[in-house]
């Protein structure tokens, strides 16, 4: 079967299993799994190289890493460095000795017991962060703590591998410090390449792929850097995803930040899914249905350990009990990299080849069994406990101001500058970068992309936002804009620069809320101006501009009934205009003179200028 073939098979079965238990309400997680049972071996036997496609999947993990950097600037990951090294290092160390205990006591060597043990104390990064983010709980306390957990585990990935041929009956036993130093030394001059790629090379070369225009470049750079820096960390004998997430940390404060995330979501989405489907292929059932109860107690065991472990440490930490619980459940599952471990051991004679796939098959059962625990222990809270809700925890970065201002050129920098001024948070996005270079050299935070892209909206807070600032230069881009924020998100209010009266009409038809004609209100400001350049007082000026106002709105939106009507608009605007020469003429104050006086107005003198507010010149 060819790959296209194959890649074909993969999205019909989530096409069938996913949506049927998302409206279950167990999660898309169980639906890939699903797919991948049936796909794989056990059932229909339809890919036959599960390793290829696990090993190749395992870049949807990458690229999660690396929008997780995206998020997390390197302020916000000191400010965690006590869940980091305090919970995860301590999750890590009383996990791997408790299981790996268990495992010397069921008849393991030393050495198989150490591996099974550090390698079953790691949790799945994928299965924890996409079940985080389903449900929404990212930025609470408890999926605060399960980063940490997770990132924790992924530097502790390291040593593991590295004890393998110390482990090994192959090797000699000896720790070889020379080895050992060559090691540790090109892993540190890696990261160090990493660093200064992310902060100053790789910005460099973005600014002159944006300067090209060309979209697809732009994804084409995301994608190299991702796959480049997760391909030098392996080199190196690092992992991977740890390698993206310290590339995605490093740009995080840079202006393609969110042209960067809406890039590499559907490319993160697509592996993760496959990752799943690939976890699902690796299933066993002919060892299930021969050895039902020893799989089932060694699931359980994994489960219970781990997860009174971790309800403990989080305790200890501060958490609250429900938090503790949800965290207890969330990440008791074996991970990821429990793969790589396992086939490195069974290849260095560590572990045997059944006792290799009995612990993988665990593994995989335990990555299952997570999205029904969660869910569980969510309905048990929810019933004990029905009117209390999460307080809001802190968030790594904060993507829930109140305000979006789409485009940054002459109209969106005045509405940021007042916004400013009044303490209002605002996300901004433009997509000129020069523009953005300008601004961002004057201490203002603008964001590159097009706003008008979904996956960007979603990454800016679309969701959270109260209202939206249309004020992009190109009309068909506003509209398209307003079209698709007043469908997807109704309660957002739009307020929309309009770039002329035919602009206007074509906003107030997609619904948007207010429409601002671009140069209407500095018209009406220079006619004002004009009035008392002619001698009339501050009084009168305003009047009469306000007056013209609130008829041109009243009749724009009386012109909006009939713009496709193009005699009935020559003759509203003839009607209009004889309708507003008579209330020019007839609004008067009880001591002033009409607006306009039928005979012409003298040349105003500076004496005429300064006459008092209440009366007009002469």
């Amino acid at each position: 079967m060819s790959g296209l073939e194959e890649a074909f098979l993969f999205m019909v079965a989530a096409l069938l299993t996913v949506p049927v238990f998302k409206r279950l309400g167990l999660g898309s997680v169980l639906g890939y799994l699903t797919a991948g049972l049936l796909l794989g071996p056990a059932v229909l036997a339809l890919v036959p190289d599960v390793g290829a496609v696990l090993h190749f999947s395992e870049l949807g993990v990458v690229f999660l890493l690396f929008l997780i950097g995206l998020e997390l600037r390197p302020a916000r990951l000191w400010a965690l460095r006590r869940p980091v090294f305090g919970l995860g290092g301590l999750q890590v160390l009383l996990c791997g000795a408790a299981l790996g205990g268990i495992g010397f006591a069921l008849g393991l060597k030393w050495q198989a017991a150490v591996v099974a043990g550090g390698a079953l104390a790691l949790s799945s990064t994928a299965f924890c962060l996409q079940i985080l983010a389903e449900r929404g709980h990212l930025r609470t306390g408890y999926g605060r703590n399960a980063f940490s957990i997770l990132l924790f585990q992924d530097v502790a990935v390291v040593p593991l591998l590295a004890l393998m041929p110390i482990l090994s009956p192959k090797g000699n036993g000896v720790f070889n410090w020379e080895t050992a130093l060559h090691d540790a030394g090109r892993a540190v001059a890696v990261i160090i390449a990493v660093i200064v790629l992310g902060r100053w090379v790789v910005r460099w070369v973005f600014r002159i792929v944006l300067a090209t225009r060309i979209p697809e470049l732009f994804t084409a750079a995301a994608l190299a850097l991702v796959i480049g820096v997760s391909l030098l960390m392996d080199e190196a004998g690092l992992s991977m995803a740890l390698g993206a997430f310290l590339a995605g940390m490093l740009l995080a404060d840079s202006e393609c930040r969110l042209e960067l995330e809406a890039t590499i979501e559907p490319f993160k989405g697509l592996l993760l899914g496959l990752f799943f489907i690939a976890v699902g292929m690796s299933v066993n059932l002919h060892l299930i249905l021969t050895k039902p109860l020893i799989v089932a107690g060694l699931v359980a065991t994994l489960l219970a350990v781990k997860g009174v472990v971790v309800f403990t440490l989080a305790r200890m930490f501060g958490a609250t009990s429900r938090s503790a619980a949800s965290l207890a459940t969330l990440v008791p599952q074996g991970g990821e990299f429990a793969f790589v471990v396992f086939t490195l051991a069974v290849s260095e004679g560590v572990l045997s080849k059944q006792t290799g796939q009995l612990l993988l098959l665990v593994v995989t059962l335990s990555m299952a069994m997570t999205p029904i625990l969660v869910g569980l222990n969510a309905l048990i809270q929810d019933k004990t406990q029905p009117k209390r809700r999460p307080p809001a925890y802190e968030t790594f970065e904060d993507r829930e101001n109140r305000v979006i201002i789409a485009g940054f050129g002459r109209v969106g920098q005045i509405v940021a500058r007042t916004l400013r001024m009044a303490g209002i948070p605002f996300t901004a996005i433009e997509s000129n970068f020069e523009q953005i270079e300008f601004v961002r050299r004057r201490g203002t935070v603008v964001h590159y992309g097009d706003p008008s892209q979904p996956a960007l909206l979603r990454a800016a807070g679309i969701e959270q936002a109260e209202v939206l600032v249309i004020a992009v230069e190109d009309p068909d881009q506003a509209l398209t804009l307003a079209e698709y924020v007043l469908r997807r998100y109704p309660t957002v209010r739009v307020l929309a620069r309009a770039r002329d009266r035919q602009h206007a009409y074509r906003l107030m038809e997609k619904g948007v809320y207010k429409v601002f004609r671009e140069t209407f209100a500095s018209s009406l400001e220079i006619a004002e101006e004009v009035f008392r350049d002619l001698g009339y007082s501050d009084g009168v000026a305003r009047r009469a501009v306000r007056l013209f106002r609130r008829h041109d709105e009243g009749l724009m939106q009386e012109q909006y009934k009939i713009r496709h009507d193009e005699e009935a608009l020559i003759a509203s605007a003839r009607v209009a205009a004889e309708e507003l020469r008579t209330l020019f003429e007839q609004d008067a104050t009880p001591t002033a003179a009409p607006l306009l006086p039928p005979h012409a107005v003298p040349k105003p003198t500076s004496a005429s200028r300064d006459l008092p507010p209440e009366a007009p010149a002469a």
